[in-house]
């Protein structure tokens, strides 16, 4: 049913989106897909990497990491933005269209009083693309 999963990484917090990451594992061991992990990263040096190409050979390596972790094909696409965090839901529909997803699965927000004025930015991608969109919540525990 699914042939390529896009799944929207933020190397710096690993820990927080690590559901959603075995999540799309374990969907691509099922339907034997492969995962592309898009990163979006600033023109400026970051907490993971001083260069955009320096964060591309981490999401290349933390990618390959996972292929082997989990057994499936994958690939990694890094995307460079001004403003990243403003151009999410943009950059991310792009993407799905360039990377030829089927299913992207991504984290979503833990729920507090923000979300009145900042939306969830898995359900605006979810109605800005014909993709299927798998959002995976954090642990209620947490």
């Amino acid at each position: 049913m699914f042939n390529k999963i896009m799944v929207p990484v933020d190397l710096a917090h690993i820990e927080v989106i690590e559901p959603s990451l075995k999540v799309s594992a374990d969907m691509a061991r099922h339907y034997q897909a492969e995962v592309c992990y898009v990163g979006v990263t600033a023109t400026t040096p970051g907490s993971v990497a001083r260069t955009p190409e320096e964060y591309a050979q981490k999401l290349e390596a933390f990618a390959q990491q996972r292929g082997q972790v989990h057994g499936q094909p994958v690939s990694s696409k890094m995307i460079c933005r001004v403003d990243p965090v403003a151009d999410l839901v943009d950059t991310l529909v792009k993407a799905i269209d360039e990377v030829e997803a089927d299913l992207v699965v991504m984290p979503t927000h833990a729920h507090r009083h923000l979300d009145i004025v900042m939306p969830a930015n898995g359900s605006q991608v979810a109605s800005r693309t014909s993709a299927s969109v798998f959002l995976v919540r954090p642990d209620a525990n947490e």
